[in-house]
Formats: C-alpha cells, structure tokens, sequence
C-alpha cells in the first residue's frame, strides 16, 4: 500500500464497521459504466458533512489493486451488480488529499511539486526501470508507464476545490493549480491513461468566461445533481429506515435536517447530522459548530441589490428567485446577489428548486443558524419579532383577534424596510415570522391542497403537541371576514383529512390605505 498509489481500504473499514453505515455503493455502478468514456471524468460537489471523503474512500478501496476489499463489500447494492467482479481492486488508483497535502507545505507552489514528486517516486516502486531522472511531471511520467507497460490509472481527488476556499484570494495558486488538472486530464497524451477521473469537493469547477479549464468533466452539483442525486445526501426512505431501526422519531428527523429537493420526489437529509442525532439521541442543530459558520455571516452582510431583504424573507418561510448560471465558483468574483445565493447552496445553506429556479432555508437545523447569524449582525427588528412570536402565538389559542392583530402589525412595522408589502404572499413571509416558535408546536405548510383550493397557511400539530390545528387565510386590500367566508365556502377544514380535533379558523387582512391590519378567529371541531 503506497501515501498516494493504492492506499489502504482503511478508511472505507471504518465507515462499513461504524455503527451507522447506510449502503451508497450504487454510486459504483455509475462510475463502472463510464470508465474507459468520454464520461469518465466527474467532478461531484456537495456540501461539508455531506459524505463527499466517505465516497472517494469508497472509491479507491473498490477499485484499488492490493486492497482486497471484497468483503467490505459483500451484502451491498454493488454486489449484486453484474460489473461488480469485473473490477474490483483491478487498477492503479491514484489518491490525492488536496487538504492534507496543501497543509503539509509552505505555500501552493510546494504542493504541486510534491504532487509530482511523491506520485513519481511511488510509480518507481511499482514500475521500475521505466522512468528517468529527468521525468519530474506527473502527466508525461503516466503516459510514459502507460506508453511501456499498457496500465492505465484511476485519479481520485478529495477536496479539489481546497485552494480556492482555503487561499481565496491566491490568484496565482488558482492558474497554477488548473494548470496542473489541465495537463493531467486535458492533455491529448495524458488523458489517454487516465480510466476515471473522480473529483469531489464543496465548489464546482472555476470558471474563466463562460468556460470553464476543465470542460471534458461532467459535474454534478447542488443546483444540477441529475443521475448522482440520490448519493448526495441520505433519502427519506433511509432516513425512516434509521428512525424505525433506532427508535427516532422521524416526524422531527425531518423537520430538522430534509429539505434538498433534489428533483420532484427525491428529498435528500444531511447525512452527518442524522447521525449525529441518533448517536447523540438528541435532535438539535449540529451545524453551528462548522468552519463554514462564519462565512454564512459574512455572506449574508454583503447587501447586494437588496440581498438582506431576501435572506429574511428566506428565514420567514419564502422563497427568492435566483439565477446560478453566472457564478464564476469561486469565493471572490462576487459581483451580485445571486453570486452570494449560489455560494450558499453550494455550502449547503440554501437549498435550490430547479423547476422554479428559487432558493430557499432548507430545514429547522439551518434556519437556527441563521438566527444565530442575524442575532450576532444585530438584525434587532427580526431578532424582536422572533422573541415576541411565543406571545403572538398564545392570543391565538386565546382567540384574541385583536391582539393577533396588534402582534402581526408590530412585526411588519419594525421590518417595513425589509418585507414591504405588495400582495398576498409578502403578507404571508411577515405572517411567517410573527409566528417563528410555533415551529416547537407545529408543523407549518404554505399553499396547502385543501378542499376546492389551496390554504395560505396551514399550522399541523405534532404528534407531541396538543395544539390545536391553524388554518390562515390571507387577504390584501378586502377584509378579515372575507378571509373567513374563504375558509369555509371552499372547505378548507375538511381536507385535513389525518387530522382529528379542535381546529382554529383564521381570518388576516391587510388594509393598504390605513396600513393596518384586521383578525377573526373562529374555533372549529372537526369530527
């Protein structure tokens, strides 16, 4: 077993023997069917703690000679694949850390050196009396191997994008780096060795223009996931499988880490914190503590175009329009709002729906760190309309109209400048963040299917609470009553249909003209 060629299974033995292993290895039968294709080379980035060593772990100690690894994989998704003996542990299967690597040099242009000169220097050992002393670059060294003895070369690179999150604003580094990349996957002689290239890291590949160095690579990403969408993160059909096996609940699994859409079925869960939760057995925000924290800060300050106006109209429950396709990807050619969206989605603070091209807080674990964001940036109006959402919340059960009211138009004139009103669904964000805490007690569904159409907002009790049910119609420029008349004429109650108890009907109107706001709240029994 070499530091770079071959390396040890280890790391893949670990996750198989941990507590906690759930089966990703379908992503082995993606990989088998493009090797030797034009499809061969895949960039694949997703966020920190989304699993992304784990896979190129899993990779090498597939593929990789001298690892006999066909235990570690018995009794898995691959195995039962009919390319699963076709290629285990077959080829030479080059490992680069770009994280490790770069932390055990002075400065970038020693990393690449060492690149060249420890792969090299491991090429020797396994094919001697090929290369010379004067073969000093990786590239030409693996054609020449590959010129005498006909092997080819798998290249896994975790953390490609390393230089351009740790050394930003390194510009040099940046050239040199895909240089570096270029010649080994681009070059006529070069790629032809090359049998899969897999990299993986949080940033899709730099582009310069419109283009980006490395073209030849299908990437798959966190706003583009296509056929690698399910191995990103774990499905909620995992998810309810852990619950069931650990006894979670998975009602509060799934309202604290789902929230990736990736595609029109496949909800996706951060994978580090469901398994943190279940070892822990607590359900809490896991994420806080990350590298990646005080970036969200810093991001979220810059007020591009009116950026602050939409991460709290994110954080009230709403959803921004956003165009991906002219971030550069990278961390400092930020000209624009929706450069600043695009990073956090990369970085898993925002997930993306490619059907309306929107972004939005995924999930409760991420909307707690952004409180935790906007409280340390002394967003005082929201922080305040969060603190008062318990009171507002008890003049509901309470039936107070007059107080909900009086609560709701609190809220929307401390944050006028922020969520200014111009028709039903800006009401529905400040109606959203008046009623923040009720998260504890519910769970909140906007534009719900209900009866002859669709309730503006919808207040399910969990199964811990005894609550009863909300359902809120809004209206802009009419009357509270009208709201009301909404709910019945088009039988909203009755659609709740797994829901059994006592339900509250609310009514809210906005009056533009007097910029106040109107509330009826009836109770209802539903049988």
């Amino acid at each position: 077993m070499g530091a770079y060629i071959n390396r040890s299974n280890r790391n893949f033995k670990n996750a198989r023997e941990s507590k906690i292993y759930v089966d990703k290895t379908g992503l082995l039968e993606y990989t088998n069917a493009v090797l030797d294709t034009e499809q061969r080379f895949i960039c694949n980035s997703r966020p920190r703690r989304f699993g992304k060593t784990m896979a190129a772990s899993m990779i090498s100690a597939y593929y990789a000679k001298g690892c006999d690894s066909r235990e570690l994989f018995e009794g898995l998704e691959i195995a039962k694949s009919d390319s699963f003996e076709k290629h285990l542990n077959r080829y030479d299967v080059i490992y680069l850390d770009m994280a490790e690597i770069r932390s055990e040099n002075k400065n970038f242009k020693e990393t690449i050196h060492s690149i060249h000169k420890n792969v090299i220097e491991e090429l020797n050992e396994r094919y001697p009396n090929i290369l010379k002393e004067e073969d000093r670059l990786l590239p030409a060294a693996l054609f020449k191997v590959y010129e005498k003895t006909g092997s080819r070369f798998i290249v896994v690179i975790d953390e490609w994008d390393d230089v351009f999150r740790q050394e930003k604003y390194n510009t040099g580094a940046h050239k040199a780096y895909l240089e570096f990349l270029r010649a080994l996957f681009k070059n006529d002689r070069s790629r032809e060795c090359i049998k899969l290239a897999y990299m993986t890291g949080i940033l899709p590949v730099k582009k310069y223009s419109n283009e980006s160095m490395l073209n030849n690579f299908t990437e798959f990403t966190m706003v583009r996931p296509s056929r690698l969408a399910e191995y990103v993160g774990f499905t909620e059909a995992e998810v309810i499988g852990l619950c069931r096996k650990y006894r979670m609940n998975f009602e509060e699994m799934k309202h604290w880490y789902d929230g990736y859409c990736l595609g029109k079925e496949l909800h996706v869960y951060n994978p580090q914190a469901v398994i943190e939760a279940i070892h822990c057995r607590e359900i809490e925000n896991y994420w806080t503590g990350t590298s990646e924290y005080d970036k969200l800060q810093a991001y979220i300050n810059m007020n591009f175009d009116g950026l602050k106006d939409m991460v709290v109209q994110m954080f009230a429950g709403g959803r921004c329009k956003v165009n991906v396709d002219r971030f550069k990807n990278d961390l400092v050619s930020i000209k624009r709002k929706d450069d600043v969206l695009t990073i956090l989605i990369h970085l898993g603070y925002l997930a993306y729906d490619k059907n309306t091209k929107e972004a939005y807080i995924p999930n409760e674990e991420v909307r707690s760190v952004y409180y935790d964001a906007i409280e340390d940036n002394g967003w005082t109006p929201v922080i305040e309309a969060v603190q008062a959402s318990d009171r507002l919340l008890r003049a509901t059960w309470e039936k107070d109209a007059d107080a909900v009211a009086r609560g709701i138009e609190q809220v929307h004139m401390a944050n006028t400048s922020i969520l200014s009103y111009n028709n039903e669904n800006a009401l529905s964000c400040v109606i959203t963040l008046a009623y923040y805490n009720a998260v504890n007690e519910y769970t909140l569904i906007r534009e719900m299917p209900a009866g002859k159409g669709y309730a503006d907002i919808v207040f399910l009790p969990r199964k811990c609470s005894d609550k009863p049910a909300l359902v809120v119609e809004l209206k802009y420029d009419k009357t509270p009553e009208s709201a009301m008349e909404q709910i019945k004429e088009r039988q909203y109650p009755e659609a709740l249909k797994e829901y059994r108890g006592k339900m509250l009907l609310v009514g809210i109107n906005y009056d533009k003209e007097s910029k106040t706001h109107d509330c009826v709240i009836e109770g209802w029994e539903k049988a």
